[in-house]
């Protein structure tokens, strides 16, 4: 989220997604790639023995772990690996260059939500020629992979949303875990105290909180392909509420999920929306007693309607056949079972292939809520496919718009429609 997405760390985990279309940039670019390919011999002279990696892993930590995993799936492909991080703002730009210039890496990371634009300019290659396995990736999973029928993308783990709350200030104000909007709106309200607001959310006007908003619309019965619906109107109405009423503070209009983490950690927020992503930072704080819950949903019996975030592997065309080759066999080690264990416990993330994250579920009970999550998630991408960054500008411009009070959530969701649906 776009993730991710947006990216939100991504839209989905803690980066921020730009908005605007793809495809049209990127076959144009990638036109001169794919003839250039079909003229030459299939590879150059030689066996490959080295391949090059794009992602946008630019954490120290996280730069470091991704790229002892390559260098190690490498070595069993009998390649070297030269791993390159870029701002998450940054990637999406150097892939256009890269298509233009005929330089495009061996093995390229993805947010989700870019797939299925950067897949249909013709810049990626079907993993079903490589003879890829992609059994076992529970069906959402691997949709978020897949353009027209095609499955170009392997994620070796995924994210979503959940409720945080902090044991402590719900059992001093005798508020129950909140499973509906209805219990949302009381717990709120009594826990809103001083400098201490009972809910945030992300509502910056980025693609993180169009991410945010999506469980929300989901649960209750909204659909990106209508965002003028009643359902839609009723989930943004929910927020404007929480910001009216004193229970949410008006600067979640300004606050990325870091931020909202942030006030969450420092008790000015008693419960936040937020991913898993940001466990690791609360076990810092010994004397912080927080706990993980369903994102509440509108009536009670209820299964929350999360959004998946995480990135795919995908094998650009690069005019070599040996590369490209070599490069799925590396995309097959990374999403290996023993491999995805190794990364969602590295990342707080959720294993993508549904016997293995059963399995990490028993093993770290406080990531059980996203793994059951995950299994109902849907892909941002799956209703509009390369229109969803329209559809995702107009939510965060019409929460911008309604929290601020300068429309209704109706007079906003309107003029999202006619962002989402203008040429």
């Amino acid at each position: 989220m776009a993730t991710n997405s947006p990216p939100v760390r991504r839209a989905g985990r803690r980066r921020t997604r730009r908005p605007g279309p793809l495809a049209a940039r990127l076959a144009a670019a990638t036109t001169a790639l794919v003839l250039a390919a079909v003229g030459c011999s299939g590879e150059p002279a030689g066996k490959a023995t080295s391949l090059t990696v794009l992602d946008y892993y630019t954490d120290a930590s996280e730069h470091r772990q991704w790229g002892d995993l390559l260098a190690a799936c490498g070595r069993d492909a009998d390649v070297e690996v030269e791993q390159t991080s870029v701002p998450p703002a940054d990637l999406v730009p150097r892939i256009l260059r890269q298509a233009s210039a005929r330089t495009l890496p061996d093995l390229l990371m993805i947010d989700n939500a870019d797939l299925q634009q950067i897949a249909q300019s013709g810049a990626l290659t079907p993993l079903e020629q490589y003879d890829v396995d992609t059994r076992g990736f529970a069906d959402g999973i691997l949709s978020a992979g897949t353009y027209d029928g095609k499955v170009y993308g392997l994620a070796p783990y995924v994210s979503t949303l959940a409720l945080f709350y902090n044991k402590k200030m719900l059992a001093e104000a005798g508020v129950p875990v909140p499973r509906t909007w209805d219990e949302v709106r009381t717990a709120a309200a009594r826990l809103t105290d001083g400098d201490r607001y009972g809910m945030a959310v992300d509502a910056n006007p980025t693609f993180e909180s169009a991410w945010q908003f999506l469980p929300f619309l989901w649960s209750n019965g909204g659909d990106e392909r209508q965002l003028d619906s009643p359902q839609a109107a009723q989930a943004l109405r929910l927020w404007t509420d929480l910001v009216r009423s004193g229970s949410m503070s008006k600067s979640v209009l300004n606050w990325t999920q870091a931020d909202v983490h942030d006030q969450f950690a420092a008790g000015r927020t008693a419960m936040m929306i937020n991913g898993p992503w940001r466990i690791p930072a609360l076990d810092e704080d010994p004397d912080l007693e927080w706990g993980v819950a369903p994102v509440p949903v509108p009536r009670a019996g209820q299964t929350p309607v999360t959004p998946l975030g995480g990135e795919v592997w995908t094998v650009p065309r690069s005019g070599s056949a040996e590369r490209q080759k070599k490069a799925a066999q590396v995309l097959t080690c990374i999403n290996s079972p023993s491999n995805q264990l190794k990364l969602a416990g590295q990342h707080h993330t959720v294993p993508s292939r549904t016997a293995v994250a059963a399995q990490y579920a028993e093993q770290n009970p406080a990531m059980s809520v996203f793994v059951r999550n995950v299994g109902g998630a849907r892909v941002r991408t799956a209703e509009l496919g390369v229109r969803w960054p329209r559809a995702a500008t107009g939510i965060y411009t019409a929460i911008q718009s309604a929290l601020t009070g300068r429309q209704t959530p109706e007079q906003a969701l309107r003029q999202a429609q006619r962002t989402a649906t203008t040429d």
